[in-house]
């Protein structure tokens, strides 16, 4: 059995993970901003501020987003890494409160919730915004 007390993550650790995004129009906290060669598209990366749920084994974490969504990664991830103790200060308003609530499900419940309830998820037409 692994040790888990000897993980890198810990319950209650801010981290940050820098997620890779394409989109016609980067927000305003986009970095590296790069134009696509044959479109109108850009790909660029956003910082997100997560804090860890608990560490399921040495190699994942499971991650609380701060609209409360969860995120299983692995540890092992080069777009996953701790807070800085500045970066903790800096961005305090962007991490999710790590005293709130612990949500009832896990991510991979979510699909097996919805396959026995016999319900699809409702589908958006890309052009119904227009």
């Amino acid at each position: 059995m692994p040790d888990l007390e000897h993980s890198e993550y810990q319950s209650g650790d801010l981290v940050i993970y820098t997620m890779p995004k394409r989109s016609r129009h980067p927000g305003p906290r986009a970095r590296s901003i790069h134009p696509a060669p044959l479109g109108d598209d850009y790909s660029y990366v956003v910082d997100k501020f997560w804090v860890v749920v608990e560490a399921i084994d040495p190699w994942q974490v499971l991650l609380r987003t701060r609209r409360g969504k969860t995120r299983v990664v692995r540890t092992d991830d080069p777009l996953l890494r701790k807070a800085r103790w500045w970066e903790r200060w800096r961005y305090r308003s962007r991490f999710p409160d790590p005293n709130a609530p612990i949500p009832e499900f896990r991510p991979d419940e979510e699909d097996s919730d919805q396959e026995d309830s016999g319900q699809q998820s409702p589908v958006r037409d890309a052009n119904s915004d227009r």
